[in-house]
């Protein structure tokens, strides 16, 4: 039976709140609405239910969803076989405003595979929810959920989808409509019933995370001999253990093994020999590696590489490599060329699970201080499933008596063993593994369902290296470091039971005590909040979870960051996410900030809210803010939980006081920058002409525009601005100002048309034209070598043609553009080719005579093109006066509107204009041109994203935060990991110990400050630090000397309190929030060698005993404490500043 069910959804924050649910065995079908939802507007998301457990019913629900469509393939007489099951029909368009991030991964064709795609996941516990809200964020064509069982208050320590109110409720039918929230374009169906291995012929991809090890093997084997295959996954999370096993069929296809971008090189020199070497410029090194396969392009004289047949590479070195060819014969090498790597598809055999359960071969690891765990897991799972099949149940948690019959169970299987027999088992390790057997924690749940998540992409498209075959996993070191009681395990008849069945409710009383800070909501901080809401985090009235982020919500958003809805677009991401927590576990103390956290906000995050927290967990996006909470979490010792994601990459970094190094510790090298005059004038791959088109889109559109307006709104401060400065920077401002309102002025729309015209002749025909004018294709360099040698391309002009359409393009783009600056109206038939053909036939193009004594910059060490002049000054007045002439024709209060470049907004014309001038440049160069996505990709700076491998990162960083809020931990039971789940490739290491530095029987580190309370006098820190055996010789509050020994004048401050000096020298007001501040003391010891110090706070407003005794840290009067970085030896710095000061 089916009914239709109108949902009316809230425009305001609300995300999973209890909605009207189908009764069981009734389906609900809702239409999908493409109109954002309003106040009070009807979503109908479109939901499948199929309650009969037949292939009939999964395939007919809907005739149009197609689920079951590639059925006509599994027999095709006497046509071969396919060798591996791919995505077919013809799948909807790509949205690439909602995809942009993801496609920047995955590229069109597996976009196009993925949305052709049917999957099935069974098993709606916490590691299956996961797994579906992964996949179907991707965008996968259909998605089945199966489970037979009900939903249990056990399962909501996991499962971000279920509510109290689902207890009792099957969980696939209870899943379905949350589910189908992430993305409408999704079909989800259900089965409740028994499965048959029959019913797997509707699906590319099935999923299994809670079956017997007998009916995968059936399932396996059905889907492995299937025509065409169908990839079979099979998952568990067991307590802090977890497993994958994958086979996709006997032959399956890789198409791209890493998803990087092939490798190229620009050509130097090939030699005429047997092997032939070949020698690259040394712009960029070399990325090829022995065995591979490289074509060549442009080369000339020796044409005979130019065939496009692929070449093996030997030898590779960072700046040349021999090539498996005998050139003898060929044509002597002259110049240019491009070698590009080949990439392979490769074929994977795969073992069925029957077969590799005896023969596993080489697992994956992940943890190379675990080099043994992955064998003795393979027989510790496999002993779990015979004790539940024989007992019908989990092991309880902390009954010995179920831990030896697992132990008893492991044994036999090993001595049954002929091959990869273990000389010993862990017993020790069997126990935890059996008292948490039942439990799906969170943090697993998170990590594997982005593990087995980018899997099912794989096993969809051919996209990236699949698992091959097992993958275990486990994280015991984050159980509590003493041993546990049995009886702190047994469950409460709480949601948090499975967990407590792990750690115990001691530790979940400190997870719900603990006093949180997110900062960002967007991928990683949306996956964060839902772990800590399923965790429990800071969900006890002592608790307090605080969350900050200053940006709104954009449709982008919505492929991975998953709190967020279509109809939550424009909103703040803070506070909607904060609300969508707050749903998933309603005792969550959850605040939302709207603020960026920096020293403009000190004043919201102030020394009490640092002081009071117990943990700081980083969701951000750039190093900048990564560096600024790290030194506050340095200042105020809070451990930081660092993570990032790239792609399919991620990384952790935990940085836990006193015992790892912290974030700002080690830097990662700068990227490495174009030279300008290569960007401008030598262009030679599309990211320099991507670079150089949106310089000049910011400098056309919005900085000149800006001056513009700067100069109308105050034009004798503006003028007195340029006179004061003087320079060639203030006179091309005042050019460029003068042009926009003189000769470049646009008072109508055929202006328009005629500015762009002109800019596409300047751009790409004068310029070209003055470049090889003064530099021509057989020019020489002062030292003989040819000037247009590579890297260098040597250009041609372009002539404009009405019947080329990216010509027309350009001028329709830059126009409107330009248009919407004057605030110009825009007519219709701009978007009218011969329309717009005829508007640009009028215009009238000057001829072009190149200049004899054209300056172009070719040091690639010139950080500017402007040249200085010692006429700057009289030009600039010259200059200002014209400047006066031409406001005098402006009409009374003219404004430009600056354009400010928005590279996710297919329908302002910012991109197209990027990537025509981009594309036109590079036709001057003979440079392979991109499609617009690839121009936004590059110009717009985009990070790509999934969410897969944000899933794993948070998971991972999840279980560290277990660590630290029970404490007590070692350096070495932290984890720090980098994850490229593309190869895939697990690597995890205890985080690195900071520096110690010693003097006499003292040491500190970087995490280290000292701290002087009772409000202490100038005499009083120095006589403090002589008891150290240290001699402070200068004492600095900011920029302020307050100390030095050398100034005899100085002595006189000796008995002043020091924030009477700070306040006096230093010219400022501490706020009334501050109750501290900080000097930096240049100290020497008895032997006049410099000492590094930690730097010192002075606290003045606050009994500092009490205070310290309430953040449960050792206080002594006047004596060393924990906190922050070195102080360095400044004076040098100081001195200069000393007179103005001080008044010496």
């Amino acid at each position: 039976m089916e009914m239709e069910t109108e949902l009316v959804l809230s425009s305001s924050l609300h995300y999973m709140l209890p909605r009207k649910r189908a009764v069981g065995g009734e389906a609900v079908v809702v239409e999908v609405g493409e109109d954002n939802c309003k106040a009070g507007s009807l979503k109908k998301p479109r939901i499948l239910t199929a309650t009969t457990g037949t292939a009939e019913a999964t395939g007919n629900v809907n005739t149009n969803s197609s689920i079951g469509d590639n059925n006509s393939n599994h027999s095709r007489g006497d046509a071969k076989p396919p060798i591996m099951a791919l995505g077919e029909g013809n799948p909807p368009d790509i949205d690439e405003d909602l995809h942009s991030r993801q496609l920047a991964v995955y590229g069109r064709e597996t976009m196009r595979r993925l949305f052709a795609s049917n999957v099935l996941i069974s098993g709606m516990q916490g590691l299956g929810a996961e797994i579906a809200k992964n996949i179907i964020l991707a965008g996968v064509k259909s998605v089945t959920l199966h489970d037979e069982g009900s939903v249990e208050l056990w399962d909501l320590s996991s499962n971000f989808i279920f509510t109290e109110d689902d207890v009792g409720k099957n969980r696939a039918l209870a899943s379905v409509q949350k589910l189908q929230e992430l993305n409408n374009s999704v079909v989800i169906s259900t089965l409740i019933t028994e499965l048959t291995k029959e019913q797997l012929s509707d699906f590319q991809a099935v999923v299994f995370t809670n079956t017997s090890l007998e009916k995968a093997i059936e399932f396996d084997d059905y889907c492995h001999n299937h025509q065409p295959p169908i990839s079979f996954i099979k998952s568990e999370v067991r307590g802090l253990f977890g497993s994958v096993f994958c086979d996709f069929g006997p032959e399956f296809i890789v198409f791209d093994v890493d998803g990087e971008d092939p490798h190229t090189g620009i050509i130097a020199s090939i030699s005429n020999d047997n092997p032939a070497l070949v020698a690259c410029v040394d712009d960029e090194r070399l990325e090829f590696q022995d065995g591979d396969l490289v074509v060549f392009s442009e080369v000339q004289g020796m044409t005979e590489l130019n065939d496009g047949k692929p070449r093996k590479v030997k030898n590779a070195r960072p700046y040349s490599f021999s090539l498996d060819e005998d050139t003898t014969n060929f044509g002597a090498y002259e110049k240019g060329g491009i070698v590009t790597q080949v990439k392979q598809p490769k074929v994977l055999k795969f073992k069925p699970l029957k077969e590799a359960l005896k023969d596993p071969g080489d697992f994956l690891l992940s943890d190379f201080s675990k080099f043994d765990r992955s064998p003795f897991l393979h027989l510790a799972f496999q002993a779990l499933d015979k004790f539940i099949m024989e007992l019908e149940r989990f092991p309880v948690a902390g009954s010995e008596e179920d831990a030896q019959k697992l132990i008893s169970f492991t044994c036999n299987i090993n001595d049954s063993l002929t091959v990869g027999k273990l000389e010993e088992i862990d017993q020790k390790l069997l126990h935890h593994f059996a008292f948490g057997a039942r439990a799906v924690l969170n943090p697993m749940a998170a990590m594997f369902g982005g593990v087995v998540g980018q899997e099912v992409v794989k096993a969809c498209s051919g996209k990236f290296y699949p698992l091959f075959q097992f993958f275990y996993f486990d994280s015991v070191e984050s159980l509590p470091t003493e041993p546990q009681d049995p009886s702190d395990l047994k469950p409460i008849n709480s949601r948090y039971d499975a967990q407590i069945s792990v750690f115990g409710a001691k530790l979940q009383k400190k997870l719900e005590d603990a006093k949180v800070f997110i900062v960002g909501s967007g991928a990683l901080g949306c996956e964060f909040l839902k772990n800590a809401a399923l965790m429990g985090v800071s969900c006890s009235n002592q608790g307090q979870l605080t969350i900050t982020d200053d940006d709104v919500i954009e449709k982008s958003n919505l492929s991975r960051q998953f709190l967020f809805r279509d109809w939550n677009i424009g909103q703040a991401k803070s506070m909607v996410a904060a609300s969508a927590a707050a749903s998933i576990n309603p005792h969550l103390h959850i605040e939302a900030l709207q603020n960026r956290a920096s020293p403009e906000t000190e004043n919201v995050f102030d020394d009490t809210f640092w002081e009071n927290l117990s943990v700081v967990i980083n969701a951000l996006d750039n190093v900048n803010a990564r560096l600024y909470i790290d030194q506050r979490c340095l200042y105020f010792q809070k451990p930081l939980l660092e993570s990032g994601t790239l792609g399919a990459k991620c990384n952790t970094q935990m940085v836990i006081p006193h015992l790892t190094e912290n974030y700002g510790a080690s830097r990662d090298p700068p990227e490495k920058q174009a030279p300008m005059c290569t960007v401008h004038s030598f262009p030679h791959n599309i990211d320099h002409c991507l670079t150089w088109a949106r310089s000049e889109f910011e400098g056309l559109l919005e900085k000149t525009p800006a001056e513009v307006n700067a100069y109308l709104v105050n034009p004798i401060e503006y003028t007195s601005a340029m006179k004061n400065a003087g320079d060639a920077q203030a006179r091309d401002n005042l050019e460029r100002v003068i042009e926009c309102l003189d000769k470049e002025r646009c008072e109508t729309f055929q202006d328009c048309v005629t500015w762009a015209r002109l800019k596409f002749e300047d751009y790409f025909a004068n310029r070209v034209k003055q470049l090889t004018f003064t530099f021509p294709e057989d020019a020489a360099t002062s030292n003989g070598a040819p000037f247009w040698s590579a890297p260098k391309r040597f250009p041609r002009s372009l002539q404009f043609s009405i019947d080329d359409p990216s010509h027309l393009h350009f001028v329709m783009a830059a126009s409107i553009l330009r248009a919407e600056t004057f605030g110009i109206p825009i007519p219709d038939w701009v978007k009218s080719l011969l329309k717009l053909a005829d508007a640009v036939s009028k215009v009238i193009v000057p001829d072009f005579l190149p200049m004899k004594d054209a300056k172009i910059v070719t040091d690639e060490k010139a950080t500017s093109l402007s040249t200085a002049s010692v006429d700057d000054a009289a030009v600039i007045n010259e200059l200002i006066m014209k400047l006066e002439k031409c406001q005098k024709q402006l009409p009374p209060g003219f404004r430009m509107n600056p354009i400010q470049f928005e590279k996710d907004d297919d329908t302002n014309y910012h991109m197209d204009v990027i990537s025509s001038l981009a594309n036109m440049r590079a036709r001057n160069y003979g440079i392979p041109e991109v499609d617009k996505l690839k121009a936004k990709f590059i110009a717009g700076r985009i990070i790509p994203a999934i969410a897969t491998s944000t899933a794993m990162a948070t998971g991972l960083v999840c279980l560290e935060l277990y660590k630290v809020l029970h404490g007590g931990h070692k350096v070495e039971d932290y984890k720090n990991t980098f994850a490229n789940l593309a190869l895939p490739l697990f690597s995890m290491a205890e985080p690195i110990p900071p520096k110690v530095i010693k003097h006499q029987d003292m040491s500190w580190t970087v995490w280290d400050r000292w701290i002087l309370g009772d409000n202490p006098t100038l005499r009083e820190l120095i006589q403090w630090l002589r008891d150290k055996g240290l001699n402070a010789y200068s004492i600095s509050y900011g920029s302020c000397l307050l100390y030095n020994s050398l100034f005899p004048r100085h002595k006189e401050r000796m008995d002043r309190k020091l924030v009477d000096l700070a306040k006096e020298i230093g010219k400022v007001e501490l706020p009334p929030y501050r109750r501290h501040f900080d000097v930096v003391v240049a100290c020497e010891d008895d032997e006049d060698n410099d000492v590094d110090i930690p730097q010192i706070s002075i606290y003045f407003r606050i009994d500092l005993k009490s205070e310290i005794r309430d953040q449960s840290i050792l206080y002594k009067p006047r004596n060393l404490f924990l906190g922050r970085q070195h102080a360095g030896n400044i004076l040098g710095k100081m001195l200069s500043q000393y007179e103005s000061s001080s008044g010496r």
